[in-house]
């Protein structure tokens, strides 16, 4: 169970420390629970209800679950599968990706809310002994001994406003605490950031009969808009040039409802009441980058906090989970073991070189995407009045079998993993 404000630090320390309790958090955390590995998982907030947070579950993932037995039980949360991704340009729709013939045991997507797939791995980490959830616990700093970091500083109760900080020591700390990590900044790990020519604006609008069901994008008049079904309403990406939200801003709440009827004409009638202003649309600054080395002694850096991906393809979450099933193979067992610091720290290069190859690959495609199809897109340069149906779209409604190349690049990815950590 979740560890009381009030109650002191356990006897027994955690052998490792994770500071984030997103996708990659928690599952490494069950991970190395399952293992026999005492874990602390840190989440700064109370509960995980937060809204327009990745929710897109690929076969890599679900092919995860399926080796730890979940699979079943996990697709009893409330969730939408996705066989086929098609993208709507100029009001004609388009196939763009068939996941049916996936070499997995899931030939589909998942749209799962974010919190209900957290809550759901805190659920099975806790059927360890091993396991500890902190709530209203953040990290704000890490603890160093002779040029090692030995543990982290953690703010309980900033939430409940009852302040309290507490020193956790540990024999690893894995900073999983996202895009801006706090930890990352305190080891000063240097890093390399592409920038991205695009940010995303996130919004709810609700389904009403007669909605058409299928996942997709929609393309029209110099426009991006992606339109999630999440069973009674749609969360909607409507992508704009980098630093264009002011200017959108500027153009006034009416010209936004205007510009997203234009592309998605089926939403007009409930633009009004669903977005009565600013407040309900989110901003989210597109990043991509990469630490140049994701560990220092006693510090291990993985997600979002190691490699921050561009929303392109819904990968973010998978290539956490991908991380964090790569750092339990290579762990669980020195942390289960009498493994020393030193030791330790002698394995965590390991994982970068193991996991390094398919976030530089991935970005690559992600960056490639941006600047030579939505930056196109939003310029006015794939439109109706070029006259053609772009080239790509074309393409794969022609050939059925080319649909399975981003299938397979989405849903699975370059070298996923496979679970090969034991259970204690």
């Amino acid at each position: 169970m979740d560890t009381p404000l009030a109650t002191p630090l356990a006897a027994t320390l955690p052998r490792c420390c994770i500071a984030g309790g997103g996708p990659a958090g928690m599952v490494l955390g069950l991970l190395l629970a399952r293992a026999g590995v005492p874990v602390v998982v840190l989440e700064k907030h109370t509960d995980f209800l937060r809204d327009f947070r990745g929710d897109t579950v690929h076969p890599s993932t679900l092919e995860i679950l399926h080796e730890l037995g979940l699979l079943d039980d996990f697709l009893q949360r409330p969730h939408d599968r996705i066989e086929e991704l098609r993208a709507t340009f100029e009001g004609q729709s388009f196939p763009v990706a068939d996941f049916s013939h996936l070499p997995s045991h899931c030939r589909f997507l998942v749209l799962m809310p974010q919190w209900e797939f957290l809550d759901f791995m805190c659920d099975e980490a806790r059927r360890y002994p091993g396991f500890e959830l902190w709530t209203d616990a953040e990290a704000i700093g890490l603890l160093q001994d002779k040029g090692r970091v030995t543990g982290v500083k953690v703010r309980r109760g900033r939430h409940s406003g009852q302040l309290q900080d507490i020193e956790l020591h540990a024999a690893l700390v894995v900073a999983a605490d996202g895009r801006h990590s706090t930890l990352r900044d305190a080891a000063a790990l240097p890093h390399i950031s592409y920038g991205a020519p695009i940010d995303v604006l996130w919004m709810r609008l609700p389904k009403v009969p007669g909605d058409p069901e299928a996942t997709g994008g929609h393309i029209a008049g110099g426009h991006l808009l992606v339109t999630l079904n999440r069973g009674d309403y749609w969360q909607c990406a409507f992508v704009i040039p980098k630093g264009g939200h002011a200017t959108l801003q500027g153009r006034g709440m009416a010209a936004f409802h205007n510009e997203i009827a234009r592309i998605a004409p089926f939403l007009t009638g409930r633009l009004l009441t669903a977005l009565p202003d600013w407040d309900a649309v989110k901003l989210l600054e597109v990043t991509v980058d990469r630490l140049e080395s994701w560990s220092c002694p006693g510090l291990l850096c993985i997600g979002d906090a190691a490699h921050a991906m561009s929303p392109v393809g819904g990968v973010g979450i998978n290539l956490a989970v991908q991380d964090a099933v790569a750092a339990a193979n290579l762990l669980s067992l020195p942390l289960a073991g009498n493994a020393t610091g030193k030791q330790i720290d002698n394995l965590l290069p390991q994982l970068q070189r193991r996991r390094e190859w398919p976030v530089r690959v991935t970005q690559a495609v992600q960056r490639m995407v941006q600047d030579r199809v939505l930056m196109p897109v939003l310029d006015g340069k794939l439109s109706g009045a070029a006259g053609h149906v772009p080239w790509p779209l074309r393409l794969l409604s022609r050939w059925p079998l080319l649909r399975r190349l981003p299938a397979r690049a989405v849903g699975l990815g370059v070298r996923p993993e496979h679970v090969q950590s034991p259970r204690a």
